[in-house]
């Protein structure tokens, strides 16, 4: 009888790794695809209506599509692992650059009194964007730790990260439809760069689950020298 293997893990047989390096491009692969058609549509809206906050959603959504495709570019290489700081740091400066773009637009439209018109079609993009990037996400993380990659983990918190800004844009849209608060857009659109900003701090600093290069725990650790242990590598919950 075949034992079973824990998820908490990092998978060592190259059997295994080739299925999950195939798992996480073909999780890449839909993260770019969803993604692309969410930027153009909340570029267009937010354009559109004025909204700071879409606008900054759209290009996040641009960036998590470099972020699926620096991952497909990883693990295009025989050795993903190779690849793997480099990824992060590309990752990193997405992450700087959404920051900086929409914390300044965000400001100058919350000192101008800027009024966003009202977005129904945001609206609706946010609660599809609520419903599919979740799953997408835990999928996405549960590779990543398996494999011990900190830039598969790092594309799960940038799908995730779609999430909560989700949720952010769609409070902000909803206070100006219906109550008027036109400064609820550049707001949202702030809260929506200082994430930006603390994901690329984390990512350029490589930390998280098991961080390629770290000291191998007291008492174990993966076997292929990445820092895994405890919580960080369990599976998905």
């Amino acid at each position: 009888m075949t034992a079973v293997r824990p998820l908490a893990a990092v998978a060592t047989d190259a059997a295994r790794r080739r299925t999950l390096g195939r798992r996480a491009r073909l999780l890449a692969g839909a993260s770019v695809a969803y993604n692309v058609v969410e930027a153009v549509v909340a570029l267009a809206a937010g354009v559109v209506a004025g909204s700071v906050a879409l606008v900054g959603f759209g290009l996040d959504s641009a960036i998590e599509v470099s972020s699926g495709l620096v991952v497909l570019w990883q693990f295009a290489h025989r050795l993903p692992e190779s690849r793997e700081q480099l990824a992060l740091r590309l990752m990193a400066f997405s992450f700087f650059a959404l920051a900086t773009y929409v914390g300044a637009s965000s400001l100058l439209a919350l000192v101008a009194g800027h009024e966003p018109d009202h977005s129904p079609v945001g609206v609706g993009l946010a609660i599809a964007s609520l419903l599919v990037m979740p799953f997408l996400s835990w999928a996405q993380r549960r590779t990543g730790r398996e494999l011990g990659s900190n830039a598969v983990v790092a594309d799960s918190t940038q799908t995730l990260l779609c999430t909560y800004l989700s949720a952010v844009l769609l409070g902000g849209l909803l206070l100006n439809a219906l109550l008027g608060w036109s400064w609820a857009d550049p707001a949202a659109g702030l809260v929506i760069a200082a994430i930006a900003a603390r994901e690329g701090v984390l990512a350029w600093r490589g930390e998280g689950c098991c961080a390629p290069g770290s000291a191998m725990p007291a008492g174990g650790g993966a076997p292929d020298g990445t820092a895994c242990s405890g919580a960080c590598c369990a599976g998905a919950r």
